[in-house]
């Protein structure tokens, strides 16, 4: 028998015209395409299953696509924005919702942090190779901090157009390695068939090279969060969502099987296990001369930044579900009159993110080798916890409506991918010390701060049920809308 409902939503609502293709350019923006085959291919070739790692984004791609069949089923019965936080709210009761959503803004939060860590370093690299001063990387941070925080303030089509731009330019040059590489048949030793083998798939350390290339889809279920800023929700959300994953896995398996065969396979693995800072540049000197080198090193800064915008309009929403929900300020939850934006909620983000940055320039640690790599392995946790949760909210929320009774969408395929989810965070948890490039003793103590995070929320939830309506799960009309009423206050 299913429980009351939840009041719902926010205090007013967010306005947006967006369509499949603005969300789909936010959320693989939010991947940082060009970060990653910089950053994630090397450790992956290097330290993982070496030249079958392409495969291994196949393999991940594979089994977010079943996550997402459960996802997109239940998005026409969740009419609120806050995607985790909503979908496990639904299916598992607001206790655990809310504490999904406490959870989803650290995790959130934690991978624009190792961002905007890595964005100072490579901000001061680019401007010292090109004649100029040479600045701590935290003064170039709160730059872009600033900038962010104007562009997050206002309407969310600014937003877009903005990561449209710099995503084209990002993707448009490791495309054109992508073309030379395969119109010259690679390198020496010909295109590299080391990903269609199986044997080579899963030798190396493929639980490495799993927990690298799952950790690439980081934002992809963002789509979700942006409900009611699209323009057709039911018909938007769900073709963002599964484009979205599509593009980017065919893109990082072409684009790493690309870079693979212009080394050759034993080569590759030996340079980028020995130059994994270098390994993508080195490349794209050498293939596409000193220029487009250059070019690189600039739209890598880029990348980053339009990653950090992705990722704080998602943690921007959560703020603003969570002040609808009463569990954060009524405030938050409130839009701007004319850019119908969560300024509030964006505004908030940003002063987190401002703090945050100045709490690690006065720790003294290294953008990159620290705060990158640390924010970086707990927002990868942190979004597999969140996936399995989701993934058996999706199977309960179906068991008990039965308002879908499509056998595929509603059971099996999420409970496939949540077979997937499984064993790739348990191998995450096993790898976690290579992934923060920390001591177990810091994996443990990042371990436990989520999961103290995740409780803050369930308590929240306990302690303040007349707020935000009482516990359990939401009810669900016959033709699947919640019984969800606006209020004007929270």
């Amino acid at each position: 028998m299913a429980a009351p409902a939840e009041s719902a939503a926010p205090a007013s609502r967010l306005s947006g015209t967006l369509g499949v293709g603005s969300i789909v350019f936010m959320v693989i923006a939010a991947a940082a395409p060009l970060t990653v085959i910089a950053g994630t291919i090397p450790l992956g070739v290097g330290a993982g299953n070496g030249a079958a790692f392409p495969m291994t984004f196949v393999l991940c791609a594979v089994v977010l696509l079943l996550f997402a069949v459960g996802f997109c089923a239940m998005s026409p019965h969740v009419p609120d924005a806050g995607a985790f936080f909503t979908y496990i709210r639904h299916g598992l009761g607001r206790p655990l919702g809310l504490g999904a959503a406490f959870l989803a803004l650290a995790t959130y939060t934690a991978v624009q942090a190792a961002v905007y860590g890595y964005i100072g370093a490579a901000i001061d690299e680019l401007v010292a190779s090109l004649g100029g001063p040479s600045v701590p990387w935290w003064v170039w941070t709160l730059a872009v901090v600033a900038i962010v925080g104007v562009l997050g303030y206002r309407h969310i089509e600014l937003s877009s157009r903005v990561l449209g731009v710099l995503l084209l330019a990002e993707i448009a040059i490791v495309l054109v390695l992508d073309v030379v590489v395969f119109a010259s048949g690679g390198g020496p030793g010909g295109l590299s068939t080391a990903l269609f083998d199986p044997a080579q798939v899963i030798s190396g350390e493929v639980g490495i090279a799993i927990m690298f290339a799952i950790a690439s889809f980081i934002g992809f279920e963002a789509t979700a969060v942006f409900r009611d800023e699209a323009r057709d929700p039911q018909r938007t959300i769900p073709r963002a969502t599964y484009l979205a994953l599509v593009v980017v896995g065919v893109f990082y398996a072409v684009s790493t099987w690309a870079i693979v065969s212009a080394w050759g396979d034993e080569a590759a693995v030996t340079e980028s296990a020995a130059n994994p800072a270098t390994f993508l540049l080195t490349t794209v000197t050498n293939w596409l001369g000193p220029t487009g080198g250059l070019i690189v090193t600039i739209l890598l800064v880029t990348s980053l930044f339009a990653a950090i915008l992705a990722f704080h309009n998602v943690a921007a929403r959560y703020w603003y579900a969570l002040g609808g929900h009463g569990a954060f300020p009524g405030a938050v939850a409130r839009t701007h009159t004319r850019h119908g934006s969560p300024h509030i909620a964006s505004l908030a983000q940003t002063i987190l993110a401002a703090l945050l940055v100045i709490v690690f320039a006065l720790a003294g640690l290294d953008p990159v080798a620290q705060v990158f790599a640390w924010m970086a392995g707990t927002a990868t946790l942190g979004v597999l916890v969140l996936m399995v949760l989701t993934c058996v909210a999706v199977l309960a929320f179906f068991a008990r409506s039965r308002v879908d009774r499509r056998v595929w969408h509603t059971r099996i395929a999420p409970a496939l991918g949540l077979v997937g989810l499984l064993v790739c965070l348990v191998l995450t948890i096993r790898n976690f010390p290579t992934l923060i490039g920390g001591s177990t003793g810091l994996a443990l103590a990042i371990g436990a701060v989520l999961v103290v995070v995740f409780l803050a929320g369930v308590v929240v939830a306990l302690v303040r049920p007349a707020v935000s309506g009482l516990s359990g799960t939401d009810s669900v009309t016959p033709g699947g809308v919640h019984g969800d009423t606006p209020r004007e206050n929270v």
